[in-house]
């Protein structure tokens, strides 16, 4: 039985440290690639996806966000406004659950950024992701064929898609491409304030209801400054 998330958690509150200069005057979601803010790549692919409302974090710049996603219908969008706290990956949702609801929801990265295959990779979330045997299943892109990624990965996968952690000096094939889809549950017992998402794939990982689904397309790590331009000629690639 799979799920048709309606909502979605979208963080944008971080500081872009890495991507200065192009942070200095605005957050790191609204730094254009390919002719729009990222935030809008990833909105844009909720939206398509069946998304009807998003919730969106803020604290660095926040006004800016907040101005820019205001007139949204698809999805519209409801701010989460952490401007007067660090919450970290973990906290900002705890936050926002009120908003987000009972049943699982989407959750994304607002600097990821990928090119789709043949169909939209949140669709194929969407009917992937079993509640009854997972409770948090990772969008996992190849580390070979992503572009603007140089680490060691993050997840051996599994024929069935359970994911094992890397151990600290292994290489592993596969990257978490920052889109998931999560149940709310997993927060009953969360820490208050700031921690890291983290924490709940590490203790759902430990008891085997983490998993994940091969990205199917181009994934792109926009971290810093180049790598905007890596992504943006990606980009003018899959459209000639």
């Amino acid at each position: 039985m799979s799920v048709k998330p309606t909502k979605a958690m979208v963080l944008a509150a971080g500081f872009g440290l890495r991507m200065r200069p192009l942070t200095d005057k605005m957050p790191k979601p609204m730094v254009p690639v390919a002719g729009q803010p990222l935030l809008d790549h990833v909105l844009d692919k909720l939206g398509q996806a069946g998304v009807s409302e998003a919730v969106v974090n803020v604290h660095y710049l926040p006004d800016q966000i907040i101005d820019h996603v205001a007139s949204r219908q698809h999805p519209r969008v409801t701010i989460s406004d952490e401007r007067n706290q660090v919450l970290g990956t973990g906290g900002g949702v705890v936050k926002a659950l009120p908003l987000l609801g009972n049943a699982p929801f989407f959750h994304v990265n607002s600097d990821t950024l990928w090119i789709d295959g043949v169909r939209s990779n949140l669709a194929r979330l969407a009917e992937n992701f079993d509640p009854a045997r997972m409770d948090i299943l990772l969008l996992m892109a190849p580390t070979a064929t992503s572009i603007g990624y140089s680490g060691r990965g993050d997840y051996g996968m599994l024929p069935d898609g359970a994911l094992r952690k890397r151990k600290e000096k292994e290489v592993v094939p596969f990257v978490y491409a920052g889109a998931a889809i999560l149940s709310p549950s997993i927060f009953a017992d969360a820490p208050q304030g700031e921690f890291s998402l983290t924490k709940m794939f590490d203790r759902a990982n430990e008891q085997e209801r983490l998993f994940g689904l091969r990205l199917d397309g181009v994934w792109m790590h926009v971290g810093t400054p180049d790598a905007v331009h890596a992504a943006e000629e990606a980009f003018l690639e899959s459209v000639a």
